[in-house]
């Protein structure tokens, strides 16, 4: 018998049913049944299931001879299921990506539960997904399996049928079925959950629940949501012929009084005239099932008073005129907001009217976040080089624990931070400051920028609608005109911004300050951060780094990680971090991959890893100053070129192997390839090109020549004198004096090609 059975109804989806099974049998655990059950569908549902099932031999179409409804189908399919457990799965949904895996996999490492609960994200037709908001109930930390007693929270993750799955012999041992109308879900899965002996979680997003624009049966306008009353009357039956159930009474009488107050006030829901009767028989269902015992929350105290006395018109006055209170809420709080910016603009007018400060600098990067980038490099060098330069960092809140001690915090928007734009000498920023600013005569603004570019910027982006969206041409050459210096990492740099920046300002073509740390860090401190990330030894940690996607409006990662650890092996860790208008790359938490999305040094990270990946970021030019192995990974070149501009074909001069495909970059790494020789002197040459200045010096230079005013700098080391502190798998020897690490033996199954090994 297979391990699986996958029911799915279909009524009425001909445009996603094609997804939905499609969406079963690429799954990569094959071991499954999947029962497709046509519910006398007047469209081609039918036609695509016969043509699903003549092609694959695991799916079994039904065709019931008359339309029964969602819960009656889903019988149809269980009579007929023959697997050890049971996943039910509605036709306009879709599994993930290696979802039955996970679910086999925990399934068999929790001893076999009765009932297994994962988790769900909510799709658009926008493109969004919206994880389940209660996911946390899913935690698997803890005894597993266990009981609901145990976890009752469990009952705040939506009451349906498809996001759990069921030991088939406990389902016929209850006598579970659904029945007809609609809610059918509610009198299978609070019986299933309160029954099971045993339960387990699985926190991992394994169901996609489509959001549709028209046609979602619960969003309709019908009297088939007087059907709520009856499936709790089936709830609390099954509860009254077991003793041993008695005490979920409370808690499933508050969840009914807050389904049924749900159903009232959706406004879309029920037919005009018939909403005095349901109030009605939602008091009544108040009275025959209430039951003393579970504290009322008190957001939810209006709602269960409106179902008890049935005070329809009551509640209608409440609720108005808590919409009242919230709008002037919201107008009093628009004014005071206005009248605080007014406040604050006069107050900054003040300032500008006071003698500058010579000794005062303030930073910041990246529209307030930490102490981080070419910023806080020269942050760190103004205390050492210029100490009489007091200096302030400006951060949002959520960002100041990554401020060190030494920098005043300067919180963004507040009297002190007008203060510090006004009378500061010293400006520096790896964007630009407020528009609002007002470059006085005296102070200088030094643009440190964050990156070499390698997609188009600036006044580029003209010609790119897609990745300019609205931007402010005008407005942003205002910006320019405020610089007096814009750091530079080599002559590509420097004629890039000095093209699409056209201003007065000096370029300083000094390396940038960031990679410095990577000439001063010692082992120690590689091994330190290591230890910090949870880096387990004598593992290889590769940092994955993807950038965003300007033709996409839905941002998400472009490797499978959890498949590129397994096909590797354990031996590797990924530190996963995405771009900051990004989710985490994973979406998940998956073992091996350590989610370093929100860590506040990119540099830390790098010096922590022993290669990195990533397809088109500029981080590759900042990490070719390590002289470790670099994978591109670019497989959408064509499409990210068309819609963003590239100022050179990265495939042409590579700072290492380049992989066109998810299999091509597993096998890169497998057989050796992403730190072999060819790989070293595609590494070199691009070192040579675009690392020319940063020998750990950049910051003091900068500093020399803009506060001190010096113009004989310390002299930039030569490439080849360099010593870029090792990474840990480079510095790691077997005994035999051989690296420990050098070789990783291939995956099991065929070996795909290597695009380049030239």
């Amino acid at each position: 018998m297979p391990r699986f059975s996958v029911i799915v109804p279909a009524y009425k989806v001909q445009a996603y049913l094609h997804e939905c099974l499609e969406s079963v049998l690429s799954q990569s655990f094959a071991d499954l049944e999947l029962i497709v059950v046509d519910d006398r569908s007047p469209d081609a549902c039918g036609e695509i299931i016969d043509e699903f099932a003549a092609r694959d031999t695991r799916v079994r179409a039904v065709h019931l001879p008359e339309n029964v409804g969602l819960g009656q189908a889903r019988n149809s399919g269980l009579e007929r299921a023959t697997g050890d457990y049971l996943l039910f799965l509605d036709s306009d949904d879709t599994l993930t990506p290696d979802a039955l895996r996970a679910i086999a996999d925990r399934v068999k490492e929790t001893g076999e539960p009765d009932v297994l609960v994962y988790d769900y994200a909510s799709t658009y037709w926008s493109g969004e997904t919206v994880r389940n908001q209660f996911a946390a109930q899913l935690s698997e930390e803890g005894t597993a399996p266990f009981r609901l007693e145990d976890r009752p929270g469990l009952l705040r993750v939506l009451m349906v049928a498809w996001n759990k799955a069921y030991r088939r012999e406990f389902v016929e041992r209850l006598g579970l079925t659904f029945p007809s109308g609609y809610y059918e879900d509610t009198p299978w899965t609070y019986p299933a959950l309160m029954a099971a002996e045993s339960l387990a979680t699985l926190d991992r997003v394994c169901v996609h629940y489509r959001q549709r624009r028209r046609g979602n049966i619960l969003s309709t306008t019908s009297r088939g949501h007087f059907d709520v009353f009856e499936q709790y009357d089936r709830v609390f039956a099954f509860v009254e012929q077991r003793p041993e159930l008695a005490h979920w009474r409370p808690v499933l009488f508050r969840r009914m009084v807050d389904h049924l107050s749900t159903v009232f006030t959706k406004r879309d829901r029920l037919p005009r005239g018939s909403r005095a009767e349901f109030l009605r028989r939602a008091r009544a269902h108040y009275r025959r099932y209430r039951t003393p015992g579970v504290p009322v929350p008190l957001r939810s105290r209006l709602r269960h008073t409106l179902v008890h006395f049935g005070v329809h018109r009551t509640y209608r006055v409440l609720q108005a005129s808590m919409t009242v209170r919230r709008r002037t809420h919201k107008a009093v709080s628009k004014l005071a907001r206005a009248l605080r910016a007014a406040v604050l603009q006069a107050h900054y007018r003040v300032q500008l009217k006071l003698p500058l400060r010579a000794d005062r600098a303030v930073f910041a990067a990246y529209w307030g976040r930490g102490h981080s980038c070419n910023p806080g490099a020269l942050e760190a060098a103004f205390r050492t080089f210029a100490p009489q330069v007091r200096t302030a960092w400006i951060a949002r809140p959520e960002h100041r624990s990554a401020v060190p001690p030494g920098p005043r915090h300067v919180r963004p928007g507040t009297a002190a931070y007008w203060t510090a734009l006004a009378r500061s000498k010293y400006l520096v920023n790896n964007v630009n400051f407020d528009r609002r600013l007002v470059k006085r005569p005296g102070q200088v603004f030094v643009q440190t920028q964050h990156g070499t570019p390698l997609k188009h910027m600036g006044l580029d982006l003209q010609a790119r609608p897609a990745a300019a969206r609205d931007m402010d041409f005008a407005e942003l050459l205002r910006g320019v005109d405020k610089w007096d210096y814009v750091l530079s990492a080599n002559r590509h740099t420097t004629l890039t911004w000095e093209r699409v920046y056209p201003g007065r300002y000096e370029t300083l073509e000094y390396g940038y300050p960031r990679n410095d740390v990577f000439q001063r860090a010692t082992s120690a401190d590689v091994a330190r951060l290591r230890e910090s990330l949870g880096i387990p030894r004598d593992t290889i940690a590769v940092l994955y780094a993807p950038t965003h996607r300007d033709y996409r409006r839905v941002q998400r990662s472009h490797l499978d990680l959890e498949r590129v650890l397994r096909r590797l092996g354990p031996r590797f860790v990924i530190l996963a971090r995405a771009h900051h208008w990004q989710e985490a790359p994973a979406g998940r938490p998956v073992p091996g991959v350590i989610d370093v999305t929100d860590h506040p040094s990119v540099e830390s990270l790098c010096l922590a890893s022993d290669a990195l990946v990533t397809d088109y970021s500029s981080l590759m030019f900042d990490y070719a100053g390590l002289d470790r192995p670099i994978v591109i990974h670019a497989d959408d070149w064509e499409a990210y070129e068309a819609a963003r501009g590239t100022y050179f074909d990265l495939r042409a001069c590579p700072p290492g192997a380049v992989a066109r495909s998810e299999d091509e970059l597993i096998d890169i790494f497998a057989t050796g390839h992403w730190r072999g020789s060819r790989s070293a002197q595609l590494r070199a040459a691009f070192r040579e090109r675009f690392c020319p200045y940063d020998d750990g010096r950049a910051a003091e230079r900068v500093v020399r020549r803009v506060v001190l005013g010096e113009t004989l700098l310390p002299p930039v080391v030569p490439l080849a004198e360099r010593r870029p502190v090792p990474s840990a798998a480079a510095s790691a020897t077997m005994p035999a004096g051989r690296p420990a690490l050098a070789h990783v033996p291939p995956p099991a199954g065929p070996v795909l090609p290597v695009t380049d090994r030239r």
